[in-house]
Order: C-alpha cells, then sequence, then structure tokens
C-alpha cells in the first residue's frame, strides 16, 4: 500500500516533492505554543533556511520576543550580512553582528585542516547564540532540514544544537516551495546553498549531488522504497542510492542526543522519554 501511494503521489522523476498539507500553519503553531511570551535567538547566515525560520517566527511571536545574530568571518561573503540586515528590516527585527575572527585566531595557530577549523566555527557560532540565550532567557531556533539531518550535514554540537527546529521535517526542495509560498524575497531562494565553512565551499559541491535528486532518494528511503524501486523511478544507478543510505547510518549518532547502556527499569533516551 505504502508503494501504491507513494507512486501516485509522486513521480519521483518527473515532479517536485510536494508540501505537507498546512505546513505553513503547523510551524508557526509550533512556534507560538513553544516559546510562547518568551524570547528568541536566531542565527541568520544569509542562506533561505534561517531567512525562512526568521520570517516564520516573526509572524508567530512578537517581533519584540526575537534576536537575529549573524556570526560572520572574513572567509563569508559580506552580501549574506547585507541580505540577511535587509530581510531584520523589512520584518521588525534586531539584526546583530557578532565577527568570529577574534574567536578563531587561536584555533587557526593549532589547525591549518579546513574541515577541523569549519567545525569549530559552526561550534563558535553556537557557544556565542547559547551565551545570549542564557543571558535573555531565551530559546535557541534553529534552521537545520529534513535533509541536513538525515545526512548528518551539519556539525554536532554547531548548528545542530537548537531548542527547536521548525523545518526540521522539510525536505530543502520543500523549504524553497514554503520559501515562495511565504513572499520571502527571490534573492534567498535562488541563493547556491552553503554553511559558509569556508571559501567556495557549497552544501551540493560537499555531499556530491544535487538537493533535487537527494530529497527524491531520501523521500523513497522514507516510503520504505527498496534500492531497485528508487533507481528505476529516478533512473540512476543503485551505488548512489547505497551510498546515501550509507550515509544516513553514518551519521545517527548526530540525531541521538544521549547514548546510554539500558541497566534500569527506564532509561533516559530510551524508555523514559519527555
Amino acid at each position: 500500500m505504502v508503494n501504491f501511494l507513494f507512486k501516485n503521489i509522486l513521480n519521483l522523476n518527473m515532479l517536485e516533492i510536494s508540501l505537507p498539507y498546512l505546513a505553513e500553519e503547523t510551524i508557526e503553531e509550533f512556534i507560538r505554543s513553544f516559546i510562547g511570551n518568551k524570547k528568541a535567538v536566531i542565527a541568520i547566515s544569509g542562506g533561505i533556511d534561517s531567512a525562512l525560520v526568521t520570517m516564520l517566527a516573526s509572524r508567530s511571536i512578537k517581533k519584540e520576543n526575537i534576536m537575529a545574530f549573524h556570526m560572520p568571518d572574513q572567509e563569508n561573503d559580506p552580501q549574506d550580512e547585507l541580505d540577511a540586515e535587509s530581510l531584520c528590516n523589512e520584518l521588525g527585527i534586531k539584526f546583530n553582528v557578532i565577527k568570529l575572527d577574534p574567536f578563531l585566531e587561536p584555533f587557526k595557530k593549532m589547525y591549518q585542516d579546513r574541515m577541523i577549523l569549519g567545525n569549530i566555527k559552526a561550534r563558535l557560532r553556537m557557544v556565542i547564540i547559547y551565551s545570549i540565550a542564557n543571558k535573555e532567557n531565551a530559546f535557541v531556533v534553529g534552521s537545520s532540514n529534513k535533509t541536513e539531518l538525515l545526512t548528518g550535514y551539519f556539525t554536532k554540537y554547531g548548528d545542530g544544537a537548537a531548542d527547536l527546529y521548525p523545518i526540521g521535517d522539510l525536505y530543502k526542495t520543500q523549504v524553497r516551495q514554503l520559501a515562495r509560498i511565504v513572499s520571502l524575497p527571490e534573492k534567498f531562494i535562488e541563493k547556491v546553498p552553503t554553511a559558509g565553512l569556508w571559501k567556495g565551499q557549497t552544501d551540493e559541491g560537499e555531499l556530491g549531488i544535487k538537493y533535487e535528486i537527494l530529497d527524491k532518494i531520501l523521500y523513497g528511503i522514507e516510503q520504505f522504497m527498496s534500492d531497485e524501486q528508487i533507481s528505476d523511478e529516478l533512473k540512476i544507478s543503485i551505488d548512489t542510492i547505497k551510498s546515501i543510505r550509507q550515509r544516513i547510518e553514518k551519521t545517527k549518532h548526530k540525531r541521538v542526543l544521549l547514548y546510554i547502556p539500558k541497566l534500569g527499569i527506564r532509561t533516559v533516551g530510551l524508555d523514559f522519554r519527555e
């Protein structure tokens, strides 16, 4: 039945993955009920994900309770800061800039590996944003999407750290659809996705696959389709699909908060759930 429904709802090769029913309203109510009258802090990069989350938050809670922080270093595109500031001004949200370079300098003396430094950069942003949340008694609103979460394309305890993830159940292609529905400026939608970890870095370059194809593979996996079924639908090699499954398996530790051996009657994170 699952495969029958899947084939009728979506032709993987010809259509985009459709946006879930009432996605916009559900996300806004989620933010509203989670945060209430408290404050929210958002790390706004200048990309589509954090821009969309900022816009949805502005429609869900009091704008004066939202603080957006842009945290660039010398390798980031200055246009991202201008775009982020422009959006916040348009939404009536306080925009702040904190330069990462002074915090990064000691680590640059220790490491020359750009991957290590990129992860440090993401974790420094987390430390800064959580220190502000601590001071303001606020929630940290994350902007990771479902594609990033499933493939582990985020830094553990870095950009993967937040109190709530409003678009965490939307694939990247669905994020773009919702962005158009809520009239997010087109410049965000058309930007080449990047985590801004080093010059020339792009999401799709690191992942080695276009989001449009990756999302369809992930959606097929979500719908319990076999590698052969997905390969037949998308006309791509089974090896590509297997590599995505392996990536999901390899990065599952990023999606589990606590790994604990079970000794008691109810164990935190396993059967003692909040």
